[in-house]
C-alpha cells in the first residue's frame, strides 16, 4: 500500500511498481489505478501480464481511451430533415445552454473537411450528413472544501461515471451512495466509485447502495492507493468511499431520501464538468441520431444498394440498422435481429421514430441463424409471436380471443375443460377489474383425465395467468408488445450482412475500467465471434459482402479474425472500404502464454481493413472494420 498526503506534488509520470510475488491472477487482470489530483482528472491503466501489454500499448492510446472524445458525432436523418436545418435547429438548442468550444486541436487533421464553429459539417465522401458538436476539458473544478465545511457529496457507479463524461446527466439507479443532509437543490460533489480487487480475487466497488457518507478522517488526510498486496488491510470503510475520482459538479434535483426511494429520474443536473459535452437525450427525436464516427462508417462499408435483402445480425440498439436503411432510402429490406425481447423493441421503436418502414425485427440468437429443417414458401420462418398481448395507448383492454365462451365466470375454474380450451377475456388495466367471456385453463391431458375421473385438479397455473393478467407485466419484464421469433433463415438468402460482434469493448471511450476482462475472457470472445461469422458466411449469398466490426482494440478478435476468416472459406477476399478513415490492421502474429501463436495480417492486406486508434488525431472510439468479398461457394 502506498500512503501519501492529499498536498503531495505527484510527478507527472508515475514511477510503476511491479508486484513480483506469487499471485498468479494478477498476471491475468487489466489492473486500474484511481489518482485524485487538486484540479485534475487523471486515470492511469496499466497491463501487468508482459506479453499483453505490449501489444496493448502498440495498438491503443490506453490513456485517451479513459478519456471521452472531445466531440459529440451526429447523424442526421435525411429522411426527414436537411443538414442544414438540423444544424440550426441544434444551435438554438446550443445557444440556451453552455456551448463552450474544444481547447485542443484534436479535430485538426479533419480541417479540410469540417468546418469551424461550435458545430462542423463533416465533408469528406458520402459523410455530409454528419455533424460535429464540438465539446471542451479537461476543466479544473473548484470543489470549495475547506476543513470547517465538509463537501457534500454523490457516488455513482462506473457505468454512470461513463455516461456522465458524454455529456449525460446523473440518473437515479446510478447512484449508488450520498452524504447526510442532503436537499433538493444543495450543490455537490459527483464522484465515481471504480471497482477495486478483492481479497477473493473478485471485483467490487465497496459500496451498498443507499450508504450515507460520513466526513474525512480527524487528523492528516491520506490518500490510498492499492497496489494489490497480499496481506489484509482494514481502513475507515466511510474514509474508502471517498477516496473517489471527482467527475465534476452539479445540484441535486430530489433529497437524499428521494434518490434511494424512487426508481427512475434524475438525481443530479450537472453544472460544471471536467468534460463538457452537450446532452442530446429526447433532442430532436427521429430527425438526428448521437452516433460514434466508426459505426457510421460500418454502414457505408457495407455499401447497402436499394432493394437489397439485408442482414444486421447483432442489431441491437439499431444505430446501424436504421443508418443502413437510410443509406438505402428506405427501398429494400433490412433484417435486424437480436436475442433480447427488449432490445428488439428498442429497434422497433427507433425505426418508428426515424420513419423507416424497411426494417423488419425478430427475436434470435445469432448462433442459431441459419435454419436446419426448410419450410416451403417461408423465408424467416417467423414461429411464433412473443407475450401474451400488447397494450393499446387509446384502450385499457386486454382482449385475449377464445374458442369456447362462457357466461359465468366461475366456470373457467371447471374441472372438465383440457388444455385446448383458450382464454378470452377483458382486463380493466386501469381498474384491474376483470370480465369473463370465455374460458381459459391451463391443465394439462394428465389433468384432464384426472377430471374425467372426478379427482382435483390444481388450477394455480391458471390463478397465476389471472393475477398476471390484472397487475400487468412486472418491473424486470417487457412491456408486453408483440416480438416476432425466428426460427432461422436459409442459407444464401441475403445479399449483405453485417456481424457487429459481440466483443470485450475495449476500445469505448471513455472506459474507467477494464479488470473484468482476463485473457481467458478474451479468448472466449474470439471464440464466439468465430461461431458467429461461420452463420454469416452461410447466410450470405455468392457475390454478396460481409462485413464484419467490433468496438474493440484486441488484435485476438479483430486481424485475428479476419486470419481465420481467409483461411477457413477460401472463396472470401478483403475488399477495400469506402470511405476510408481509419487506419490499417496489425501485420503479424503473437505468441499466447499457452505457446499458441495467433496469426494476423499477412503483409498487403493491412490496408484492406480499417483501425481506429483512440489515440489517432481522429479522436474517436477504438473500432475496427473488415470488408469481404463471397465468392462461388462451390470453389
Amino acid at each position: 500500500v502506498v500512503v501519501m498526503p492529499l498536498n503531495f506534488a505527484i510527478p507527472e509520470k508515475m514511477c510503476w511498481v511491479k508486484w513480483v510475488g506469487p499471485v498468479r491472477s494478477l498476471l491475468e487482470r487489466i489492473c486500474l489505478i484511481g489518482l485524485k489530483r487538486a484540479g485534475r482528472f487523471e486515470i492511469f491503466l496499466e497491463f501487468w501480464l508482459a506479453e499483453f501489454q505490449q501489444n496493448y500499448r502498440d495498438t491503443t492510446g490506453y490513456r485517451e481511451i479513459q478519456r471521452p472524445s472531445c466531440y459529440s458525432c451526429i447523424r442526421v436523418n435525411t429522411l426527414k430533415s436537411t443538414t442544414d436545418a438540423a444544424i440550426e435547429k441544434l444551435l438554438e438548442i446550443l445557444e440556451k445552454g453552455s456551448s463552450a468550444v474544444c481547447s485542443n486541436t484534436a479535430l485538426d487533421p479533419l480541417k479540410a473537411g469540417v468546418q469551424s464553429g461550435p458545430i462542423s459539417k463533416c465533408q469528406l465522401p458520402g459523410l455530409d450528413y454528419v455533424l460535429f458538436v464540438r465539446g471542451s476539458g479537461p476543466h479544473s473544478i473548484d470543489y470549495k472544501h475547506t476543513e470547517d465545511k465538509p463537501l457534500k457529496e454523490v457516488i455513482v457507479s462506473r457505468k454512470c461515471a461513463e455516461a456522465v463524461l458524454r455529456g449525460a446527466q446523473v440518473y437515479v439507479p446510478g447512484v449508488l451512495a450520498c452524504s447526510a443532509h442532503v436537499e433538493n437543490g444543495d450543490v455537490v460533489a459527483v464522484s465515481v466509485a471504480v471497482e477495486q480487487a478483492g481479497l477473493d480475487g473478485g471485483w467490487g466497488t465497496g459500496i451498498t447502495r443507499g450508504t450515507i457518507l460520513q466526513g474525512l478522517q480527524t487528523g492528516k488526510k491520506f490518500m490510498v492507493i492499492f497496489l494489490f498486496m497480499l496481506c489484509e488491510l482494514t481502513i475507515n470503510p466511510h474514509f474508502y468511499e471517498r477516496n473517489g475520482l471527482y467527475i465534476g459538479q452539479g445540484t441535486t434535483m430530489m433529497s437524499r431520501a428521494g434518490m434511494f426511494r424512487v426508481l427512475e429520474g434524475v438525481a443530479v443536473a450537472m453544472s460544471n464538468r471536467v468534460f463538457t459535452l452537450a446532452s442530446f437525450n429526447d433532442v430532436l427525436k427521429g430527425e438526428i441520431f448521437l452516433q460514434n464516427l466508426p459505426s457510421i462508417i460500418t454502414a457505408h462499408a457495407l455499401d447497402p444498394q436499394q432493394g437489397e435483402r439485408i442482414l444486421d445480425m447483432c442489431a441491437a440498439p439499431g444505430g446501424k440498422t436504421t443508418a443502413i436503411a437510410m443509406l438505402m432510402k428506405d427501398k429494400g429490406e433490412v433484417v435486424a435481429v437480436d436475442r433480447s425481447h427488449n432490445k428488439v423493441l428498442d429497434i422497433q421503436k427507433l425505426a418508428a421514430e426515424m420513419g423507416l418502414n424497411c426494417i423488419t425485427t425478430c427475436k434470435l440468437d445469432a448462433l442459431k441463424a441459419v435454419r436446419q429443417k426448410t419450410e416451403p414458401n417461408d423465408r424467416t420462418s417467423v414461429s411464433s409471436i412473443e407475450a401474451m398481448g400488447s397494450t393499446s395507448q387509446n384502450s385499457g383492454l386486454l382482449n385475449l380471443e377464445t374458442e369456447r365462451s362462457s357466461s359465468v365466470a366461475g366456470e373457467a375454474l371447471d374441472t372438465n375443460t383440457t388444455s385446448e380450451n383458450i382464454c378470452k377475456c377483458l382486463v380493466d388495466l386501469d381498474s384491474g377489474h376483470i370480465a369473463w367471456v370465455g374460458l381459459i385453463t391451463c391443465a394439462s391431458h394428465e389433468q384432464a383425465e384426472q377430471a374425467k375421473q372426478g379427482t382435483y385438479t390444481s388450477k394455480a397455473e391458471l390463478r397465476k395467468i389471472i393475477r398476471r393478467l390484472k397487475n400487468g407485466p412486472g418491473r424486470h419484464h417487457s412491456s408486453g408488445n408483440r416480438v416476432q421469433k425466428s426460427e432461422g433463415f436459409l442459407p444464401n438468402s441475403f445479399d449483405r450482412v453485417l456481424l457487429d460482434a459481440p466483443c470485450s469493448a475495449l476500445g469505448l471511450r471513455p472506459r474507467l475500467f477494464a479488470g473484468e476482462e482476463s485473457l481467458e475472457s478474451l479468448k472466449s470472445h474470439a471464440t464466439y465471434q468465430k461461431r458467429m461469422f461461420d452463420q454469416a458466411v452461410q447466410l450470405v449469398r455468392s457475390g454478396g459482402v460481409i462485413v464484419y466490426s467490433t468496438c474493440t482494440i484486441n488484435p485476438g478478435e479483430n486481424e485475428s479474425l479476419v486470419r481465420y476468416a481467409l483461411d477457413t472459406y477460401k472463396f472470401l477476399s478483403l475488399a477495400s472500404q469506402h470511405p476510408r478513415v481509419g487506419g490499417a490492421g496489425l501485420v503479424g502474429s503473437c505468441k499466447l502464454p499457452n505457446g499458441y501463436i495467433e496469426e494476423w495480417l499477412r503483409h498487403g492486406e493491412e490496408n484492406l481493413v480499417q483501425r481506429f486508434d483512440p489515440s489517432s488525431p481522429l479522436d474517436t472510439i477504438g473500432f475496427f472494420i473488415a470488408k469481404f468479398n463471397v465468392g462461388p461457394k462451390d470453389t
